[in-house]
C-alpha cells in the first residue's frame, strides 16, 4: 500500500468511518489551536526584547496570514487530486522524492516539538540548573517536597509520560482528543491571562519600564540577529502536519477553512497579549524560556500563587499538547517505514509498539538535551518553515492539477523566497553565535 493509498492511516478503515459521526467545526477549531499553540508561547516573549513591540506584533500578524494561505493552498490541491495526506499530496506534485520529503520534515518537526514539550515538564515540574553560571531554578515539586529522588526530571517525566500521556496518544481518531484539546486551549487561555494580571498590577505599581517599540540595534545585537527571532514565530505557526488528519474528519471541506482561520485568530490574539505582557513584566530581563523568569521569590503569598498557577498551567497545556502532534508523527513515521502494511489503526501490535517507542525516545532525549532554544531555532529554520511555507508554496509553482491562478503563483513564489532567504540568514546567524561570534 503507497502512501497515497495509505492516505487513511491515523484513522480507522472506511467500513467503520461509515458509522462515526463527522468531527464538529468547534471539537476542529480547539484541535487546530492546540497544534498551533504548542510551545510556542513560551518564547514570543522574547521575541518582542529582540524586535521591538511593532514589528513582533507586525509578524505574528503576517506569518498567521501566511499560514492561512499555506493551508488553503494545501488543501485545495489535496481536494484536487487523489490522496488525504500531506505526504500524499507532495507525491503527487513531486513523485516519491516529494512524498518523503514531507514525512521527514514532519517526523523532525513533530519529534523536536515533542522532546521541547517533555523538556519544558521537567523545568516546571522539577527545575534545571543553568550550566554557563550555575544557576539553579528549583521546580514546583522541588520547592513543594525538597529535593529528592521522586521530585527528579527523570522519575517525573516518567509518571507523566505513564499516567496522563500514554492513555490520551493510544487514541484512534483525532476527534477523541478534542475534550483534552479544549482544556489545552483553555489553559493557554489561563496562562496568558494570569500573566496579564500580574503585568497590569506591575504597571500599576510602577514596576514595569517602558517597552521598545523598535529594535535596537548595538554591539550586542545585530540586524542579522532580528532574523533568529523569525524561526520562533514560524515554529508557533507550524500546525501543517495535522491539516489533513483533522479536516478530512470534517463533513465539509469549507468547515476546515472556517476552523483554520477562528483558531489562527485566536492564536494570533494569544500570542500577542502574553509577548507584550511578558516582555512588559521582565524587560530585557526577558529569557528566551519565559518559565525562567517565573522562577523566583514574589513579593506576596499571593505573587507566590499567581506564579505557580502560571508555571502548572503551561505544564498542563503542553501535556495535552503532546498526544496530538504524536497522531501525526505516529502516522507519518508509519507511512515512511512499513507503506506497504496494512492501515496502522487496524494493526493492534504495530500500533502499539510504534507509540511506546516514541514516547521512550521523546523520553531518553528530554533527559538528555538540557535546553529546548537550540531545538526551537533548528526545527524552525529547516523542518518547520518547509512545511507551513516553502512546500505548500511549491506545490501551487508546481500546479500539476493546473488550478493555479496568476495570483496564486506570485504569492507563492515570494512565500517561497522569503521563507528560504530567511531561514538561510537564520541558521547562519545562529550558527556564528554558537562558534564564538558572541560571548
Amino acid at each position: 500500500m503507497s502512501p497515497v493509498d495509505g492516505a487513511r492511516v491515523p484513522l480507522l478503515p472506511e467500513s467503520k468511518l461509515n458509522h462515526v459521526k463527522p468531527a464538529t467545526v468547534s471539537g476542529a477549531v480547539f484541535n487546530v489551536a492546540t497544534s498551533i499553540i504548542g510551545a510556542g508561547i513560551m518564547s514570543i516573549p522574547a521575541t518582542l526584547k529582540v524586535m521591538g513591540v511593532v514589528p513582533a506584533f507586525l509578524l505574528i500578524l503576517v506569518i498567521a496570514l501566511l499560514a492561512e494561505i499555506s493551508v488553503e493552498f494545501l488543501m485545495r490541491f489535496t481536494h484536487s487530486g487523489k490522496t488525504t495526506t500531506y505526504a500524499g499530496v507532495m507525491r503527487e506534485a513531486f513523485g516519491p522524492t516529494g512524498a518523503i520529503a514531507a514525512q521527514i520534515c514532519v517526523t523532525i518537526t513533530n519529534l523536536g516539538c515533542l522532546i521541547m514539550y517533555l523538556i519544558i515538564i521537567g523545568d516546571v515540574l522539577s527545575g534545571k540548573q543553568q550550566e554557563s553560571d550555575k544557576e539553579v531554578h528549583l521546580g514546583i515539586l522541588q520547592q513543594w517536597l525538597g529535593i529528592h529522588w521522586w521530585t527528579s526530571r527523570q522519575f517525573t517525566l516518567f509518571i507523566t509520560l505513564v499516567v496522563v500521556m500514554l492513555p490520551l496518544v493510544l487514541y484512534r481518531r483525532v476527534e477523541s482528543l478534542k475534550v483534552s484539546s479544549a482544556i489545552s486551549t483553555l489553559l493557554a487561555v489561563a496562562f496568558v491571562t494570569i500573566c496579564s494580571v500580574l503585568a497590569i498590577v506591575a504597571v500599576v505599581q510602577g514596576k514595569t519600564e517602558t517597552p521598545r517599540l523598535f529594535p535596537r540595534l548595538d554591539h550586542h545585537t545585530s540586524f542579522f540577529d532580528l532574523f533568529t527571532a523569525v524561526p520562533v514565530i514560524v515554529t508557533a505557526y507550524t500546525f501543517h502536519f495535522n491539516v489533513h488528519p483533522i479536516g478530512f474528519e470534517l463533513e465539509k471541506p469549507s468547515d476546515m477553512t472556517t476552523a483554520v482561520r477562528i483558531a489562527l485568530m485566536l492564536c494570533a490574539a494569544i500570542y500577542f497579549a502574553i509577548g507584550l505582557f511578558g516582555y512588559l513584566l521582565f524587560g530585557d530581563s526577558t529569557q528566551s524560556d519565559i518559565l525562567v523568569n517565573f522562577d523566583q521569590n514574589a513579593d506576596s503569598a499571593v505573587g507566590s500563587l499567581l506564579n505557580t498557577l502560571v508555571r502548572l498551567s503551561y505544564a498542563f497545556h503542553v501535556m495535552l499538547v503532546f498526544p496530538l502532534l504524536n497522531f501525526s508523527l505516529r502516522a507519518n513515521i508509519d507511512e515512511l517505514l512499513f507503506p506497504k502494511k496494512p492501515l496502522l489503526a487496524t494493526d493492534n501490535k504495530r500500533f502499539v509498539i510504534l507509540t511506546l517507542v516514541l514516547l521512550v525516545f521523546s523520553y531518553i532525549a528530554a533527559i538528555a538535551v538540557p535546553d529546548i532554544w537550540y531545538l526551537f531555532q533548528f526545527v524552525g529554520s529547516t523542518s518547520a518553515v518547509c512545511l507551513a511555507f516553502i512546500f505548500p508554496g511549491s506545490i501551487v509553482l508546481r500546479d500539476v492539477y493546473g488550478i493555479s491562478i496568476r495570483r496564486d503563483k506570485i504569492i507563492a513564489l515570494i512565500m517561497v523566497v522569503v521563507a528560504a532567504v530567511t531561514s538561510v540568514i537564520a541558521v547562519s546567524t545562529n550558527i556564528y553565535n554558537i562558534l564564538g561570534g558572541k560571548s
